[in-house]
């Protein structure tokens, strides 16, 4: 970690001065003032702030992190694997792969450890990552073991002809029996760590089917089916429909009912071609305990009439 001091000689934006005079971009600038290691006068500052003639400027630029994810002894659910893919069964709470300065105990780090080979085709933060589900999303995704079947797993996925289903708790009763999302999704213009349904060509476009599977008095189980693979493409969905996911803190109620770690969303279904012999395959992976726990409690409590 090294730190630099500086002294504004001139009314520009910290970025721009910083930049000028270290050889960092600005969006590095950004980066660094956004994790607080920028500072004007003693305060933390922002990257588009204008300085003052005699200001005192503050630049701490931390040690770089390794460039390679590391193998490390994580438990891990394989449900199957051979010489060109595996299928892993991802529990919730559990990144997929290194970054934001999250570079130890993710997926990456258990497949290096437990398998013998990845593609590298994603480099070396996201050896044989073909597709992601979110950290507090569990359940099923496929993982390239060489770039032959990366790139036959990418085309699937692109030409939509890889099936990935998901089981979601929803809050309230979900009216139509099955229905079809459709919508631009980009980033929320009011909160830029989050996603959000934005105007038509203003974002990527992301089409959700879906199907209730069983409803209580106020949730309803439903099945999602991805047309597209956008960043929180279903939460973001759910909660278009006025239905947020069961556990979302991001996307749903602020104030929830059961004391979850995370979404009760789970990704139960993968089927998929093998890039190498062309058998389609099917994989399915049971509900967790603590989403069949809920469950079983509004079978209880909130049992349909």
């Amino acid at each position: 970690m090294t730190s630099s001091q500086f002294t504004a000689d001139a009314p520009l934006r910290v970025d721009i001065f910083l930049s000028e005079r270290t050889g960092l971009t600005r969006s590095n600038i950004k980066k660094l003032c956004e994790n607080g290691h920028v500072t004007v006068a003693g305060k933390p500052a922002r990257a588009g702030q204008v300085l003052r003639i005699g200001e005192e400027v503050s630049l701490t630029v931390p040690d770089p992190v390794p460039i390679a994810a590391k193998a490390e002894d994580i438990p891990l659910d394989i449900v199957y694997e051979d010489e060109d893919l595996a299928v892993i069964n991802k529990p919730q709470g559990m990144t997929v792969h290194a970054g934001a300065g999250n570079y130890e105990g993710t997926l990456v780090n258990a497949l290096l450890f437990r398998l013998d080979s990845l593609s590298g085709i994603n480099g070396e933060l996201r050896p044989g990552i073909v597709h992601r589900i979110d950290k507090d999303t569990s359940g099923l995704l496929v993982v390239a073991k060489n770039d032959t079947a990366h790139l036959s797993l990418s085309k699937q996925i692109e030409e939509k002809s890889c099936k990935r289903e998901y089981l979601a708790l929803l809050e309230g009763v979900l009216e139509k029996e099955k229905g079809q999302v459709a919508t631009d999704i980009g980033r929320d213009p009011k909160d830029r760590l989050r996603m959000a349904v934005v105007p038509a060509g203003t974002g990527r476009r992301a089409v959700t089917d879906y199907t209730v599977e069983r409803r209580f008095r106020s949730h309803t189980l439903v099945r999602f089916s991805l047309q597209t693979g956008r960043t929180h493409q279903i939460r973001v969905h759910a909660k278009h429909l006025g239905h947020p996911v069961v556990g979302d803190m991001t996307y749903g109620y602020k104030k929830q009912r059961f004391q979850l770690s995370g979404q009760l969303l789970h990704a139960y279904r993968l089927e998929l071609t093998h890039p190498r012999t062309g058998e389609r395959m099917q994989f399915s992976a049971p509900l967790p305990d603590y989403f069949k726990h809920v469950l079983e409690v509004l079978e209880k409590t909130e049992p349909c009439d």
